[in-house]
């Protein structure tokens, strides 16, 4: 898989839309986003675990967790870590998880000085598969720039290739 097996577009010039069809059934790929110990196989690009993870999987509930780059090959990004905080808006299940996403410190204290963004992510049953629509909303199209040229979209590409890798093990059992 590659970027091109992500489907990107940019709706007016703050929200970036991004969608995925996996080979999983629609509650297994809900599944992945709600437990720790799945999110711990796939969140993050190549290279990256996911050591911390904590979830409060409800409406006013919180996500805290914390990558970190464990490739070496990956030069100046080895041993970088890089944390984040959700605050869970609205929750469908299977359908629909709707968070304010920041970028936060180890102890899960929001770094105000950086863009947060508002996502939903859309869960659409296709039978066998499950087509993944995540729309980011950015406060302004400065912030959406910065994280594109940052490499959003291709560190996004890298996830869902693992999250695609993580349904297919879990689907046969691993």
């Amino acid at each position: 898989m590659s970027i091109q097996d992500v489907r990107s577009r940019v709706e007016g010039d703050r929200v970036l839309i991004l969608e995925r069809t996996f080979g999983a059934p629609r509650d297994l790929a809900f599944k992945m986003f709600k437990e720790p110990e799945h999110l711990k196989h796939w969140w993050g690009p190549v290279g990256w675990e996911l050591p911390y993870c904590e979830i409060d999987f409800r409406p006013g509930g919180t996500w805290n967790y914390c990558m970190k780059c464990m490739d070496r090959n990956q030069g100046e990004y080895y041993g970088m870590e890089s944390c984040g905080k959700a605050i869970y808006k609205d929750i469908i299940e299977p359908e629909m998880i709707a968070y304010t996403d920041y970028l936060a410190d180890t102890d899960g204290n929001i770094n105000e000085e950086l863009p947060a963004s508002e996502i939903v992510v859309e869960f659409i049953d296709l039978g066998d598969e499950t087509k993944l629509v995540n729309r980011v909303e950015y406060a302004s199209a400065e912030a959406l720039n910065t994280v594109i040229d940052m490499g959003m979209l291709e560190g996004i590409a890298q996830t869902w290739d693992r999250l695609e890798e993580r349904l297919a093990n879990v689907k046969q059992g691993s």
